[in-house]
């Protein structure tokens, strides 16, 4: 996992210091076509990369700290507008306005809230109580037509592990939703940004022809 300077064209995988990205990485290497695939906390990197991946799990206020605190902050905003971006699971929640979880600003990329799971409404279509958070295989079913859906079944299934999910206004981004207790938006499109509150580096094969699709992607 280089960290110096890559060539035009290499896929960045931003690294702010919230979770282990290996297994990103590997997933994005094995669909990569020999492209390199590098993780970085450079914002420089970021800049010149010819497409950026923003991943993350833990808590929204931590790794909005985090990003500030490695200074990728305005390299995320600059990738998000001119290149072809991928955001994961808090990669997509961190994309939006605000979050309950802290109370936390994200990055207003698109308008709207992250909330978490409504308590009174998490049970299943028998009554039974429903865990959050959310953990495991569950389907996506895709709202609208897109690049990264192709040549993947709508309502495969993806795995998951949060506990708040993303509420846009701006309905025309939701690209896919899925169910648990409530439907909500799992996946959010814009020009040159997909973003998936799944892991798709998890998903086996559903997840690495997503990744595949982004790496070809020519938005």
């Amino acid at each position: 996992m280089a960290a110096s300077a890559p060539p035009e064209g290499v896929v960045a995988v931003v690294d702010y210091g919230m979770g282990n990205l290996r297994s990103v990485w590997q997933a994005l290497v094995h669909v990569a076509g020999g492209r390199e695939v590098v993780v970085t906390a450079d914002p420089a990197v970021v800049a010149s990369a010819g497409r950026v991946v923003f991943p993350g799990q833990g808590a929204m206020p931590d790794c909005m700290r985090e990003l500030d605190a490695r200074g990728l902050r305005a390299a995320v905003l600059e990738a998000a507008r001119n290149k072809p971006f991928l955001g994961i699971c808090i990669g997509l929640q961190m994309l939006f306005e605000h979050s309950e979880e802290g109370d936390v600003a994200g990055l207003g990329v698109f308008t709207g809230q992250v909330r978490r799971f409504p308590a009174d409404r998490m049970v299943d279509a028998g009554g039974n109580k429903l865990k959050v958070p959310h953990m495991g295989w569950n389907e996506v079913t895709q709202t609208r037509e897109h690049p990264l859906w192709q040549g993947i079944a709508d309502g495969a299934r993806f795995y998951f592990v949060h506990s708040y999910t993303v509420d846009p206004v701006d309905r025309a981004c939701v690209a896919g939703t899925t169910q648990y207790g409530i439907p909500f938006t799992s996946a959010v499109a814009r020009d040159n940004i997909f973003a998936i509150q799944c892991h798709p580096e998890k998903s086996a094969r559903a997840g690495l022809a997503l990744l595949a699709n982004f790496i070809d992607w020519k938005p």
